[in-house]
């Protein structure tokens, strides 16, 4: 029986929720059958000042519902006096918060509590079902939970699409909503950002290109096609894009047309936190759908997020060798130095170890103007003998890639032998297990524990495998390599200086040795470049190491 309300100059708060796993039950759970349960109710029993707190497709586990921080702190406030929802599982199935509530915060704000359907109304007390119900609201919480990451992750290990956001860029395809398509208006804007980042320029100049030419970020133009704020639109400045931003599109693999799932987890249904998840436990599937990068364009990139990142103050030009440049001897980066007080004559690089003194390896010191003239000679000395003698060129490098690449081929034959061979024993000791279990050999326990070890095996050797079969030929990757060379070659005839975009174009690697007289003004550094089209090892550029013999180093 319901006992008069005697808080009539308070709030009496009705308090609404459904989550996405709620809808799935009915029309019974919708916003709309709770509200006008709950309306009818209050009004039937006199309740005045009533107050509306709705929250729509939140899980009853997050305790930052906005509806419920809303009514949270009118109840801290002392502004509620009654709060009524369907049932104890609207409030939240979170049973450490909502026995708190019913317990402690509602008993210290003076705030009747009742929820309908399951009988209660603190006024008369609670019993012990409240504590059970709560319990098990939150059992039925964890149970779903479950049951969804076990759909997801069959999901994506299927290589579905798993995330729910969508890439700036992409859209839902209107024809199979699963799958994603460029988006006509910022697909051609990603493509800018890749070019800009690949010819040098830094996250924070990108930035103010786009904002001076007034793109839209990608926060306010989803909420216009959307009208979401999920993305946390900044109205008063449009254009103002985050060079935050900008790093995490160009590091994002779904431009190249890839899906990469499970980048991120978190730790229980409680704990909304999402964590980064290793390399080896995300899974890409290769091209899935329209790529809006080419890959060159996206390991170029990845080459100087790898290298030194910081642009130049004054131009805001990123270092051209950033991914490029190595020690000869101890591998390490070499990293260009250049200062305000410095003549940009004298900009140079030195080994990134012995920069941190965390090696005994020397600062193989080379002036930027220096490094620029031996690679450009080479790169035109390179093209020409490709262009001039393409057949000559093609003959030559590719005898020189195909004893390598039979050689990682008869490896891979010989890898795929032995996993092919493992899973058939893998096959084999599980039917035996499931027998000794069978005629109680060994106890259930026992099985679970030998076989989720065993058949966890044969999955990675599978995944080994599946690596295996799909692995190009790699002498069709030289050809292809060389032939793009010459076709570059041929279109690249001037040269008159050295830009990121010849870099990316013709060169993989470079990598510069300590001078044969250390400390010498006269001797220059042996270099070593290796252009894309050449296998392992790198070719060794003698004849430009005697050519700087030539040049004085101050």
């Amino acid at each position: 029986m319901i006992r008069s309300n005697t808080n009539n100059n308070l709030i009496t708060a009705l308090y609404c929720r459904l989550s996405v796993e709620d809808m799935r039950i009915g029309e019974s759970m919708s916003i709309e059958n709770q509200r006008l349960m709950l309306t009818e109710f209050a009004e039937q029993q006199g309740f005045k000042n009533i107050k509306l707190y709705v929250d729509d497709g939140y899980s009853g586990t997050n305790n930052a519902r906005p509806a419920y921080v809303e009514l949270m702190n009118d109840v801290y406030a002392g502004l509620v006096g009654t709060v009524i929802v369907k049932d104890q599982s609207r409030l939240g199935r979170d049973h450490l918060e909502t026995d708190k509530l019913l317990e402690l915060v509602f008993p210290s704000y003076d705030v009747r509590f009742i929820a309908i359907t399951d009988g209660v109304d603190s006024i008369n007390g609670f019993n012990d079902m409240s504590t059970m119900r709560n319990w098990f609201n939150d059992f039925y919480a964890r149970d779903t939970s479950k049951k969804i990451r076990a759909v997801q992750r069959a999901k994506g290990e299927r290589g579905e699409r798993v995330g729910t956001a969508i890439a700036y860029g992409y859209m839902k395809d209107p024809d199979d909503p699963k799958k994603i398509i460029p988006d006509p208006e910022t697909a051609p804007i990603v493509k800018r950002i890749f070019e800009m980042q690949a010819s040098g320029i830094g996250s924070k100049r990108i930035c103010a290109i786009l904002e001076k030419e007034q793109v839209l970020s990608p926060g306010v133009y989803h909420f216009h096609k959307t009208g979401s704020r999920s993305k946390q639109p900044n109205f008063d400045r449009p254009y103002l894009w985050s060079p935050k931003a900008i790093r995490k599109m160009l590091s994002n693999q779904v431009y190249c047309g890839d899906t990469v799932n499970f980048k991120t987890y978190s730790k229980s249904n409680k704990l909304k936190k999402r964590i980064k998840n290793d390399p080896e436990n995300m899974l890409i599937f290769k091209d899935t759908h329209e790529a809006i990068i080419d890959r060159m364009t996206f390991d170029l990139v990845q080459k100087h997020f790898e290298g030194r990142k910081r642009p130049d103050k004054k131009s805001g030009i990123i270092d051209k060798y950033a991914g490029y440049l190595f020690c000869g001897e101890c591998g390490a980066r070499m990293y260009l130095h250049r200062g305000r007080t410095i003549d940009p004559s004298k900009n140079n690089f030195f080994c990134g170890r012995y920069q941190s003194n965390k090696s005994k390896c020397t600062s193989h010191y080379i002036r930027e103007s220096v490094l620029d003239e031996i690679v450009l000679t080479a790169l035109r000395e390179m093209t020409a003998y490709a262009r001039e003698h393409s057949e000559d060129f093609y003959r030559k490098y590719m005898a020189s890639g195909e004893s390598i690449a039979k050689k990682r081929l008869k490896e891979s034959e010989k890898l795929k032998a032995e996993y092919t061979s493992r899973l058939g024993q893998l096959d084999s000791i599980l039917r035996t297990l499931y027998e000794d279990r069978a005629i109680g050999r060994i106890t259930p326990e026992k099985y679970d524990q030998y076989a989720a070890a065993y058949e966890q095996e044969q999955v990675d050797l599978r995944a080994k495998l599946t690596e295996l079969d799909s692995e190009i030929d790699t002498v069709k990757i030289q050809e292809d390599c060389i032939n793009e060379f010459i076709a570059k070659a041929k279109e690249y005839v001037e040269m008159s200086e050295l830009t990121p975009d010849l870099l990316r174009t013709f060169i993989k690697r470079i990598e510069v040795y300590e001078k044969e007289v250390k400390y010498s003004r006269t001797c220059g550094n042996k270099i070593r470049i290796k252009f894309t089209f050449e296998p392992e090892p790198a070719v060794e550029i003698k004849k430009f190491h005697d050519r700087v013999k030539r040049i004085k180093v101050a």
